[in-house]
């Protein structure tokens, strides 16, 4: 094999490598010998196939397999000869005009990685942001539980029903006289204003009294999920058998123990320990900030711009994904257009710290664990079906640039863990909002870019197992008929999946804030 390199400008390595055809032939050679005895043919006995002939018979598929096999062990020595560090899979060429029994010549393109220095931590200095959590701002988050929490009593039958009371209603529905399967309930609760049933039917319900019948007639929207009620205009007989009046919640032991608790001490417990989760980590964001914009003002090396431009891919979509949910996509889609560069320059802040990152953490021994990364394997996998989950888990373990992005999230918390135990940390109290603040103007502030997560990879060309359909991917499901459902409910609107860290905001003075997460 001879080696030629080509190109040599900062980090870009270009080079021609020349496979003699000799090398290809006798891996064909090698081939022919070892599927030889297996071969069949009618007029030989087992194992007696001429090689010529079985070179005629398979020589086409086992050249191709020869030229592969060629091009990425060729790859592969190039890279190790070479003592090359690839910031991404190498781009492979070979040259045009190529023909059986010729030399294999290719073009193989790579951008490395740079050099890094890792950085001194001596004086790395940090100040932490910590929020007590007050017995006030526990008993606000009761209140908030027990406002979400409604009861209801029994009103006096001479009460017209109105916004916020709860009907304790039978009802039958019919199209033209004929009763359809799934419309009929007896004892369903239903709280005026609400929206729990389609439109036009709580809303004719305002004003009866206990004990009243009534005959309403609703049209059921256009893209209601049951096919024989959509657009219909169906009427519903209807028996009003209480009117009832919303009742003030009172937060007590047993307020407590209709949400499966013990008692009120236990609610409050629960609630101190989540609030405390939520201010510890807005204090581990704000640390975090400080720490990446400090590691930034001391590094400006040069990054691998394939590097920079997978990242940059991947906040543009998910800006994209923000804008056409806005209210006005197309001045939202016009917005971030404007601020294109901006936003090419925080992919390229957030490789230069990923690299940066992963130094660090090389030079001091912070690795994830077999243990580990096991267990991210299988926790990624779960949002495949289940019959793709192992399959996607021996996808991950046979690809080396898979399996670094799915680690590369965790190994850089753990060099952060790492950094935070080695600067000298001060504390200082303030409150919730103060905190807010704080993290506010560090995401609206010039330098404020910091790393989302360690440098990006493209993914490989292999396709991993697809994924189970997720919210909004499946057609709506038909509405099950039977007494207890309320067909005259409207479809509930799907949840959207929360992004653990999107890099879009809709308001202009956040967009590129969140972005730098």
């Amino acid at each position: 094999m001879q080696i030629k390199e080509t190109v040599n400008e900062g980090l870009r390595r270009a080079f021609e490598v020349t496979v003699p055809a000799a090398a290809v032939e006798a891996r064909i050679d090698g081939e022919v010998k070892k599927i030889a005895p297996q071969v069949r043919m009618p007029g030989f006995r087992p194992g007696k196939v001429p090689a010529n002939l079985v070179r005629k018979m398979h020589g086409e598929q086992m050249h191709a397999q020869a030229v592969n096999d060629v091009i990425r062990e060729s790859v592969d020595k190039l890279i190790k000869d070479q003592q090359i560090r690839p910031a991404m899979q190498p781009s492979v060429t070979l040259a045009d005009g190529y023909e059986q029994g010729k030399d294999v010549v290719l073009t193989v393109e790579v951008e490395v990685l740079p050099a890094i220095e890792a950085p001194s931590l001596d004086g790395l200095a940090l100040e932490k942001l910590v929020v007590p959590v007050s017995d006030e701002a526990v008993e606000e988050a009761v209140q908030r539980i027990a406002g979400q929490q409604k009861s209801y009593k029994d009103a006096p039958k001479t009460r017209k029903a109105q916004s916020g009371d709860q009907l304790i209603i039978d009802f039958t529905g019919s199209l033209d006289g004929v009763e359809f399967e799934g419309g009929k309930a007896e004892d369903a609760p239903l709280v005026l204003g609400s929206g729990q049933f389609i439109p036009g039917f709580e809303e004719q319900l305002e004003g009866v009294k206990t004990g009243e019948e009534k005959t309403i007639t609703v049209t059921f929207p256009e893209d209601y999920p049951a096919e024989n009620l959509k657009g219909r205009a169906a009427q519903f007989a209807i028996v009003v058998k209480q009117v009832k009046v919303e009742t003030e919640t009172t937060v007590d032991d047993e307020f407590a123990r209709n949400l499966g608790l013990e008692g009120l001490d236990q609610l409050r417990g629960l609630l101190r320990g989540q609030l405390e989760q939520e201010t510890a980590g807005l204090t581990r964001t704000q640390m975090k900030r400080q720490l990446l914009d400090n590691l930034a003002a001391g590094h400006d090396f040069p990054v691998p711009q394939k590097m920079v431009e997978a990242e940059f891919d991947q906040i543009w979509a998910q800006l994209q994904q923000e804008a056409a949910r806005d209210q006005n996509p197309e001045n939202a889609l016009k917005e971030i257009e404007a601020e294109r560069d901006d936003y090419r320059a925080i992919a390229e802040r957030r490789v230069r710290l990923g690299l940066l990152l992963s130094e660090i953490g090389q030079k001091n021994g912070v690795e994830v664990s077999a243990q580990e990364m096991t267990m991210l394997m299988q926790q990624a996998a779960q949002q495949y079906r289940p019959e793709d989950r192992q399959r996607f888990i021996d996808y991950v373990r046979a690809e080396p640039m898979a399996a670094a992005q799915l680690r590369a999230p965790l190994y850089e918390d753990k060099v952060v863990d790492f950094l935070f135990d080695k600067a000298e940390v001060t504390e200082r109290e303030v409150t919730r909002e103060e905190l807010e603040a704080a993290i506010e103007a560090e995401e609206t502030a010039p330098a404020a870019k910091p790393a989302k997560k360690a440098a990006a990879k493209k993914a490989p060309a292999k396709k991993a197992p697809a994924k189970k359909a997720g919210a909004g991917d499946e057609a709506e499901p038909k509405a099950e008929a039977g007494p207890k459902k309320a067909p005259a409910k409207k479809a509930a609107k799907k949840a959207e999946p929360e992004a653990e860290d999107k890099p879009a905001a809709k308001k202009a003075s956040s967009k590129k804030a969140a972005a730098t997460k």
